[in-house]
């Protein structure tokens, strides 16, 4: 692991029938292709509990991959960079935190730029 954030925590998103998110982002080095690396935290949920409920439902544990080496990838299984990254407060502040200059490999813009827009976007939308 080469970097990891400060938690935040965070409403759930959706269904908001569960306690509050403890969310972080990791930075770590890998020769693994990124299916390899979706099918491995995928094994690291399952034995951290996670048990199939429905979308946005009550878990133990989620991993998502933000990104992988700027790949952009789009399967039924994995798509590379997260789809709704650049609307998602709970990914971009801890991302914003340790790697500000990331840039979006589709939208051009670093982590800091896509947190200060989602900020203002949301402030707009509660005026």
């Amino acid at each position: 692991m080469v970097r990891v954030s400060p938690f935040f925590e965070t409403e759930p998103e959706g269904y908001s029938a569960q306690r509050p998110f403890l969310n972080a982002v990791a930075e770590i080095r890998t020769a693994m292709p990124a299916a390899d690396l979706l099918a491995a935290v995928k094994r690291v949920e399952r034995r951290g509990g996670r048990t199939p409920t429905f979308r946005n439902g009550p878990r133990t544990i989620d991993i998502d991959l933000l990104d992988v080496r700027g790949e952009v990838a789009s399967s039924p299984q994995l798509t590379l960079p997260h789809p709704r990254l650049h609307r998602r407060r709970f990914a971009l502040e801890p991302l914003a935190a340790i790697a500000p200059r990331w840039r979006h490999p589709l939208l051009g813009k670093t982590a800091r730029q896509l947190l200060k827009e989602l900020n203002a976007s949301l402030s707009r939308r509660e005026r």
